[in-house]
């Protein structure tokens, strides 16, 4: 099964090309950083090609909801090296996954009380979780003006920063999804008129200055995006994706970055449409809104060309050793829904695993 091939592209150098995807599970303590059972999920599934991180706020400002970790202080930096250092010491590869909220979020969610604020002042439809346990209905986002753009610039770039001090081998950048940068990129929820708003040129201003300015703080080699083109969650909107993700893709693939982390979906299919046009390591994940990944439809992906990696979500939430079940088509355990947002182990990294020596027979 080419799924358990080893995969090396620099600086990729991976045991096989599965890979667990971003999943937010809202672990942290009241500061952001995340608790000490984080660790323990992580390096329980160090067997996956590449662990990619749930979101990670780079600045209190951008915390989409309560409970979601950061990346901003030296606390975050060191809670965040033990969970790097729990992954290496069980042979895993883990990158974190910086994540801005924009007009995702509610004063009462944040640490420091700050009102959202994103392109325009478009309203997001989806409650929030709340400090307090609750939920919350959206308010109307501030729009970000050229200094606060400016000064979230470097809030990516000083997260990257962190990230690399907290032992993490890269980040990926969060450009879909329907926050921040995704949000300057569609059509509904981006109405500037200035450079950051109308053409397509002025739409991905934004992320690739982001990309830029990562790039710069780490290295190109240790910078990924992650793009989902036309995906229509939270009510996200792009007349026609096809003209804006070809150029975006086009301006990214000249950057040399880590790898591109791609979904894919019904609406349009940016795996075959986009992969000529990025010579990089390219990560599938057929999105959230499609039936879940499976070990023959990713092995499709692969063998058709589409992509070099494929990315699992909610299989490895319940499967720690999913790997092992692929590699021996074994049965998947089922998710305990209502502790998919617990504060605790339990429901999160209390799963049934295969012992350490089983797996290293692997």
């Amino acid at each position: 099964m080419l799924l358990l091939t080893e995969y090396r592209n620099h600086p990729l150098d991976l045991p096989n090309r599965i890979v667990m995807a971003p999943m937010t599970r809202l672990r942290s303590l009241p500061d952001g950083s995340p608790t000490a059972d984080v660790a323990a999920y992580y390096a329980q599934r160090a067997t996956a090609g590449l662990i990619i991180t749930e979101g990670i706020w780079p600045h209190s400002t951008g915390q989409s909801e309560a409970w979601v970790p950061g990346l901003q202080t030296l606390a975050h930096v060191a809670a965040w090296r033990r969970v790097t250092e729990a992954v290496h010491t069980h042979g895993g590869r883990i990158f974190a996954q910086l994540m801005h909220g924009g007009r995702k979020g509610h004063p009462l969610a944040r640490i420091d009380g700050s009102w959202p604020a994103g392109p325009s002042a478009v309203l997001d439809d989806d409650r929030v979780h709340l400090i307090d346990g609750g939920k919350a209905d959206p308010i109307t986002p501030a729009e970000l003006d050229r200094a606060d753009i400016e000064a979230t610039i470097e809030h990516y770039a000083a997260a990257a920063r962190n990230a690399v001090a907290a032992g993490f081998d890269g980040v990926e950048i969060h450009g879909a999804n329907s926050y921040l940068l995704h949000q300057f990129l569609a059509d509904n929820t981006n109405l500037r008129d200035d450079e950051y708003g109308g053409s397509i040129a002025n739409r991905m201003r934004l992320p690739l200055a982001v990309v830029d300015a990562v790039s710069e703080a780490i290295g190109a080699h240790r910078t990924a995006i992650r793009l989902s083109p036309g995906n229509p969650q939270f009510n996200m909107y792009e007349a026609d994706p096809a003209p804006l993700y070809r150029a975006l893709v086009s301006e990214l693939d000249r950057r040399e970055l880590a790898y591109l982390h791609l979904t894919d979906n019904d609406r349009y299919p940016a795996l075959a449409d986009l992969r000529p046009r990025w010579h990089g390591t390219l990560i599938a994940n057929i999105g959230e809104n499609r039936e879940p990944t499976t070990a023959a439809g990713a092995e499709q992906v692969l063998r058709a060309g589409h992509a070099d990696l494929v990315s699992f979500g909610r299989q490895f939430i319940s499967n720690p050793d999913l790997v092992h079940r692929i590699r021996h088509d074994l049965p998947l355990a089922p998710i305990r829904e209502e502790y998919l947002y617990g504060r605790t182990a339990e429901g999160y990294s209390d799963y049934p695993n295969w012992t350490a020596a089983e797996l290293v027979r692997d």
